[in-house]
């Protein structure tokens, strides 16, 4: 087939039809030669239009790409001083991103087809930067989208927002659009192609003023070509169209186009060897949940009754919402909700009939609230066996003791969800989880791996350091103090000491001295006005409601365009989100960003409630990074609380805690140099980073 022989459309919008198929798989098998302009360009885009470009590869095809690299203010300012981009910045960058990618252990299929490509000539990448100042700071990237399909006698051109990855051409990534140009109308359309093939052209042969173009390292190339040197075509064609038949078997849906990603499939393969039974640890944006409704249409076509465990009434909800939406060709499904007001299951006894198989003309999933699930009305009404498939959503909180109860139901397969299952400071409750799930399920899906793989937005980090007052210091030594001694009464019993009202009090009361240090405030008014610009989407996040007052009222005191957001503001919520995502701003929030609310536009973030527990912490930053049409970057301003200076050198791991996930979160920014005034601070201090970096006790409110 030619280009000619193929209906375009004008546009392809992903809100109503999916773009891949329509427009993008079709070119592909058509051209012989596909140039790209794009802010991002992702390996995983191989993954889901693996059989076209196979076809195109076959058919001697060459794509070639400019896209961005990231950069920080200080690269950018040593562009544009003139220092030499491709040795002191882009070639170390970009090496070390290749030597990351082929140390992997587990190397996955579409950077296999990126190293052979590259290797093998079918595949060239230059990298552009713009040199000129402007007002913000996101445009400081090169992100103009374009491209071209050519077949050698007709051209096909696009322009839109769609970046050269997974995440920007799959339908369950951003909505955006493109509009669609051919070379033989004779209309404006013949034009507008000419004036993308000249473009690329300049950029390619660098012959733009406002751009600098660098053709892609030489010694990262070789790297590429020795690693490749192991790998087959045809046996890589194999294994890829293996890990596609294998993910058509575990669809939910088998008429969608919805691929699972290879982090998903490979853990539900995993899973299954295991004797389905395990704990996917997989970050926000990871997509577990659809992962775990994969598993459960599997599960309900072999006639089990998969009960699912939520932790709040939001997610019983929005549990129902998306099996209804994602679960397809199974005959009479329905649904028992158990929590929060739906009592059927203990008035009617629907939960023993159903589990019992008394209820045959209908295939029943079981959707209920931890607390409710926990308790023995609930476990005494479940006919156990092995036709039991439990199913547990932020698994980590079945860990506490009176949770823990439900682990004595007898069922046959178990999924635990959770970004972060381990139970920080509870070695009892964590192991409790994995001996009953069935321990941690490869790969680990990290909050770095989500970022690399374009699922959540690349950023830079900044670290403000602040310090408590001499009052506050004072406070936190004393409540210190306590809690030392009754961890040593306890004799290191967590169970117990979990069990301790006065224990949990003073916790919380010293997390707060931390959370609410008077300090934040004045930081917080510092950070915006050195760096907030008009139009740009920033959260400040807050502990409480006085210390979210007091930034307000300091922010609108200084003219800046700041407003409130939290569950029990006066005005509408909605609106002001809708308002937010519209015309940006400065949100002064608390709880957003733990209460499932997502705020994806958010182009800043600045966290005043700092927090030892790692599930918050993993949390939270998350959110920030969640995808959005137009962000390519996110900015994240943190502010962390310096140990203090004692005598024996024995810092509180708490702020010890809190100084590691810093460093960490730093190290995977892309300005990972952000982090060395920390470093060299831990070293002042004498705190072994290493120690803390998983955390201390954790709080949960259970």
């Amino acid at each position: 087939m030619k280009l000619r022989e193929i209906q375009f459309e004008a546009d392809y919008n992903k809100e109503y039809i999916n773009v891949v198929e329509a427009f993008y798989n079709p070119c592909m098998c058509a051209s012989n030669r596909y140039d790209r302009i794009t802010g991002y360009f992702a390996s995983t885009i191989f993954y889901i239009c693996w059989e076209s470009i196979k076809e195109f590869i076959e058919n001697k095809g060459k794509i070639r790409i400019v896209c961005s690299p990231c950069l920080s203010d200080e690269d950018k300012n040593a562009i544009v001083a003139g220092y030499d981009l491709k040795q002191q910045i882009l070639e170390q960058n970009i090496i070390q991103e290749v030597k990351k990618m082929l140390e992997s252990e587990s190397i996955s299929s579409s950077y296999k087809a990126l190293t052979y490509l590259i290797a093998n000539n079918f595949l060239e990448i230059k990298i552009a930067v713009p040199t000129t100042e402007t007002p913000d700071e996101i445009k400081k990237l090169f992100h103009d989208k374009a491209g071209l399909f050519s077949d050698g006698e007709d051209y096909v051109g696009f322009r839109g927002g769609i970046n050269e990855t997974f995440n920007g051409w799959s339908q369950e990534g951003n909505m955006d659009s493109i509009d669609v140009f051919t070379s033989w109308e004779e209309s404006k359309d013949a034009i507008r192609v000419q004036h993308i093939k000249e473009y690329f052209a300049d950029l390619w042969n660098k012959n733009v003023r406002n751009t600098l173009v660098y053709d892609f390292p030489e010694e990262a190339t070789k790297i590429i070509v020795e690693h490749s040197k192991n790998y087959d075509w045809d046996e890589l064609v194999k294994e890829i169209s293996i890990q596609k038949s294998k993910s058509y078997r575990w669809k939910p849906n088998k008429n969608s186009s919805k691929d699972l990603r290879e982090h998903q499939l490979q853990a539900l393969e995993n899973w299954e060897k295991n004797g389905r039974r395990g704990v996917l640890e997989h970050a926000t944006g990871s997509g577990k949940t659809f992962t775990a409704i994969c598993a459960i249409r599997d599960s309900l076509l072999k006639n089990e009754i998969p009960i699912v465990l939520v932790p709040s009434k939001e997610l019983l909800t929005q549990w129902k919402t998306e099996i209804e939406n994602n679960i397809k060709g199974i005959n009479n499904l329905s649904f028992l909700l158990c929590g929060d007001g739906n009592t059927s299951w203990k008035t009617e006894r629907l939960l023993n009939k159903i589990t019992k198989g008394m209820l045959k003309k209908t295939r029943y999933v079981i959707i209920a609230i931890m607390a409710t699930a926990c308790s023995p009305d609930f476990i005494s009404e479940i006919k156990q066996g092995d036709h039991i498939f439990i199913i547990a959503d932020e698994v980590h909180r079945m860990g506490s003791r009176k949770n823990r109860e439900f682990f004595n139901v007898y069922s046959g397969p178990r999924l635990g969800l959770s970004a972060t299952p381990r139970r920080y400071g509870d070695p009892v409750g964590t192991n409790a989880i994995l001996d009953y799930f069935g321990g941690i399920v490869q790969p680990v899906f990290t909050l770095n791996d989500a970022i690399k793989s374009g699922v959540l937005t690349k950023y830079f980090y900044y670290p403000k350091t602040t310090s408590l007052s001499d009052i506050e210091q004072e406070e936190y030594d004393n409540i210190t103090k306590e809690i030392k001694k009754m961890v040593a009464i306890s004799g290191g019993d967590t169970d117990k000491l979990n069990d301790s009202n006065k224990y949990k009090s003073l916790l919380l009361r010293r997390a707060r001295i931390l959370k609410n240090a008077s300090s934040k405030v004045n930081l917080a008014l510092d950070v915006i006005q050195e760096n907030y610009k008009s139009g740009q989407r920033w959260i400040v996040y807050c502990d409480n409601k006085d210390q979210l007052n007091e930034v307000l009222s300091l922010l609108l005191k200084h003219d800046l365009p700041a407003f409130e957001y939290h569950s029990a503001m006066a005005g509408d919520r909605e609106e002001t989100l809708h308002y937010f995502d519209e015309c940006g701003g400065i949100m002064v929030s608390i709880k957003c960003l733990d209460e499932g609310v997502d705020i994806p536009a958010t182009t800043h973030a600045l966290i005043l409630a700092s927090s030892k527990n790692p599930r918050e912490f993993i949390q939270r930053r998350g959110r920030i990074l969640r995808t959005h049409h137009g962000k390519n970057l996110a900015f994240l301003y943190d502010a962390v609380i310096l140990p203090t200076k004692t005598e024996d050198n024995n810092y509180d791991s708490l702020l010890c805690n809190e100084f590691a996930r810093a460093i960490q979160f730093g190290q995977w920014a892309e300005n990972n140099t952000c982090i060395a005034k920390l470093k060299n601070i831990a070293v002042d201090f004498d705190i072994d980073i290493d120690k803390y970096i998983d955390g201390g006790f954790d709080d949960y409110d259970e």
